[in-house]
């Protein structure tokens, strides 16, 4: 998520490291990288100035916080001023309601929409979805074929052209449903015709909340056409999408500033169940390397029973190979391992690339070869010369350079936790960091 805005930040932050008291010569550079960085990453110059102007005044001005070095001090400042940038998380309530869809063409906004139901529906509630979208062709077909697989119920009317007149028969089709999501029509400009529409829906619906869709690599022109929007129809929440892809992101940052409104949601990948809260406190803390460790305990606990994963226990200096893949078969369900890893608080610390190449079909291989393995050799990896990786390779159809594979990527799983380990100060407890960092706040 947004990797180069966060690299540069996280850049720019290193040059702090060590100092002990704040100069103005340091702070001025630490400004300007900023500035490079977000500049670079699409966000409005305006907001960038304003964002800057803050920084530097609050970091020569305000005294540390007891116990803060001078890193820590900018750092936990810049936090801040970058949380105020992206507004508050939208609020979203289980309750019976009507959300208008808005966004241009392209966004992704039907896509969104049908995760958006899906997201509602694991919550409990009765969801209907109205397709609005007269403009584009196949707009129906997409929309109802994904509320299909989902078993939501969508209304909408390929050979009618008049949007307003298959929203009213949407309500009475769908009257039985608590939540009503409409999906409006996109184009490629703001276009006049569209704004109309738009408002003429927002008027029939009185929807309770009008969310506006953003592509994350729209850039500098998203902030022109939130500010459109939100003068039509009073935009109260952005959904951001593609924040998977090599999008900047400053651009949708910006929209959001523009609306005042704050980000819904974030749309993160392909599948309909890839849509998640936005929290601007941990979306801010991974940009800074700071972590999200709020959101990895949810993504624990909603993936895996607690005794399938030990964290601690993995630290301890003893990894044997079957800790490895009991631990990256529990990781494995909690979704990507970058992205998990995105969620610790690793400071300055790069891990190796190579940490997050490990795929369902490459897991399933390195069972198929760890089952040809002794018992001694799974507890004790070092004990498997060529003889026995011949053995092993024979016994599990593969090849002697898979078993050399499994035994290189151990290897750098056990590199990993003890650089791990000395970025939580030699022991990883995950309370201790979590109040660590929530001091940051």
């Amino acid at each position: 998520m947004l990797d180069g805005l966060s690299t540069s930040l996280k850049d720019a932050l290193k040059k702090l490291a060590g100092k002990t008291v704040i100069d103005r010569a340091a702070v001025d550079e630490l400004v300007k990288d900023l500035q490079r960085a977000l500049i670079s990453s699409d966000v409005n110059v305006k907001l960038v100035m304003e964002l800057s102007k803050a920084v530097r005044t609050r970091s020569l001005e305000e005294e540390p916080l007891k116990g803060m070095t001078v890193r820590e001090h900018v750092l936990r400042i810049v936090y801040q001023e970058l949380v105020r940038l992206v507004w508050a998380s939208t609020d979203v309530r289980l309750e019976p309601q009507t959300i208008l869809m808005a966004g241009l063409q392209g966004s992704g906004k039907t896509t969104t929409t049908a995760k958006l139901a899906r997201y509602f529906q694991k919550k409990g509630m009765k969801v209907g979805v109205i397709c609005a979208d007269t403009f584009r062709p196949g707009a129906f077909d997409q929309i109802s074929t994904l509320c299909t697989r989902i078993h939501i119920p969508c209304y909408g009317n390929p050979q009618e052209k008049d949007a307003l007149k298959i929203t009213r028969e949407g309500f009475a089709a769908l009257k039985d449903q608590e939540l009503i999501i409409v999906d409006t029509q996109g184009r490629h400009a703001l276009e006049a015709d569209l704004i109309k529409e738009i408002i003429d829906l927002n008027n029939l619906t009185k929807a309770n909340h009008r969310w506006l869709v953003i592509d994350a690599a729209l850039g500098q022109q998203a902030s022109e056409q939130a500010r459109r929007f939100h003068e039509a129809i009073n935009i109260d929440g952005v959904i951001i999408t593609k924040m998977d892809g090599t999008a900047k992101g400053g651009g949708a940052m910006s929209a959001v500033a523009e609306t005042k409104s704050g980000i819904a949601f974030i749309g993160s990948g392909e599948t309909i169940e890839d849509l998640e809260r936005f929290d601007p406190d941990g979306f801010i803390s991974r940009l800074l390397g700071m972590g999200d460790l709020k959101a990895l305990m949810e993504k624990a606990s909603e993936a895996i029973k607690p005794e399938d994963v030990d964290m601690n226990a993995m630290m301890k200096g003893k990894f044997t190979l079957r800790d490895m893949y009991k631990q990256l078969e529990a990781l494995n369900k909690m979704g990507p391992l970058k992205q998990i890893m995105g969620m610790l608080p690793l400071g300055n610390m790069e891990l190796p690339e190579g940490v997050y190449d490990v795929t369902s079909t490459k897991m399933v291989r390195y069972r198929i070869i760890m089952d040809s393995m002794t018992p001694k050799e799974l507890d004790d990896p070092s004990l498997i010369n060529s003889s026995r990786m011949q053995r092993i390779a024979h016994g599990a159809g593969a090849t002697p350079d898979e078993v050399r594979e499994l035994l290189k990527y151990y290897k750098m799983m056990q590199r990993t936790l003890k650089g791990l380990r000395g970025a939580s100060g030699g022991k990883f407890n995950m309370q201790r960091l979590m109040k660590r960092f929530s001091g940051m706040q």
